[in-house]
């Protein structure tokens, strides 16, 4: 059992083949109104200060603040190879939305495969209870999708801002898909990721052209903490089907970004898989 030091307490990681995460009673909270803080990594563009959003949860009883993963975990991470990879998404899903639509309390769990060196296969659970029942890590809660494999995970955590890069790659490729998907693999992401980040680009493009263009220059941020119109648009125009398709994000998956989201929003996962 691999056991990982934080601040707040000991979370204990189960043996192999079994993704227990404990979610512990916080013994100090991190300010006097610990859910008035944000879980992220701010930055210039974020328009938060560390004081308002920080890489840790201290709220309601959620104590959670993701290890530093070191090159070496990283490394291990993308040398596990999915047995039952994703397909490519070759539709715009958002033409039939209500076929694509999250179910609430579904977790997607890992269970090591050697059928081949190194291999993984992912499989959607109706709960985290049946999860750990069957023996599976639960890499992250919401079904299994095409970005939940553990190369496109390696693209969350070595990139805490993905929301310049990605909206970079639809204004460089207007127009044009394949560039536009090209650019999404060149940060990293694998193809059937790469399309529904595309797809969703294109959705916003839609339905969010004019607050977007006038966000272009503002942060993430308004002072208040709320998302920038542009991103509201996007959360609330594209977010849902993405979720359901896309399957992986840094909320449900424990990684924070510089958009800083509440901690009643982000779930405690880790990724140690062996």
């Amino acid at each position: 059992m691999r056991r990982i030091l934080f601040p707040c307490a000991i979370l204990l990681l189960a043996a192999a083949g079994c993704g227990e995460n404990s979610e512990p009673e916080c013994s100090q909270p991190v300010s006097d109104s610990p859910c008035q803080i944000q879980f992220g990594v701010p930055n210039e563009k974020t328009g938060l200060t560390d004081q308002q959003c920080q890489p840790r949860c201290n709220c309601l009883g959620k104590c959670f603040e993701p290890p530093a993963y070191t090159e070496q975990d990283i490394q291990d991470l993308l040398a596990m190879v999915p047995v039952n990879p994703p397909s490519e998404v070759t539709e715009d899903p958002w033409e039939d939305p209500d076929a694509h639509q999250p179910v609430p309390g579904t977790v997607c769990g890992l269970f090591l495969d050697d059928s081949v060196a190194g291999g993984y296969r992912l499989e959607t659970f109706q709960d985290a209870a049946a999860a750990q029942e069957a023996g599976a890590f639960i890499t992250h809660w919401d079904g299994c999708g095409v970005c939940s494999t553990l190369k496109n995970l390696v693209v969350y955590m070595r990139q805490p801002d993905l929301t310049d890069p990605v909206r970079q790659c639809g204004l460089d490729n207007f127009g044009n898909k394949d560039g536009n998907i090209q650019c999404l693999m060149d940060l990293g992401f694998e193809l059937p990721c790469a399309q529904i980040w595309y797809y969703n680009t294109l959705h916003t493009q839609q339905e969010c052209f004019a607050p977007c263009i006038a966000a272009l220059d503002q942060p993430y941020h308004n002072p208040d903490g709320s998302l920038n119109e542009c991103l509201v648009c996007d959360e609330v125009k594209s977010g849902p089907v993405f979720k359901a398709v896309a399957g992986r994000n840094r909320r449900n998956t424990g990684l924070p970004s510089s958009m800083c989201r509440p901690c009643q929003e982000v779930q405690p996962v880790f990724h140690f898989y062996r």
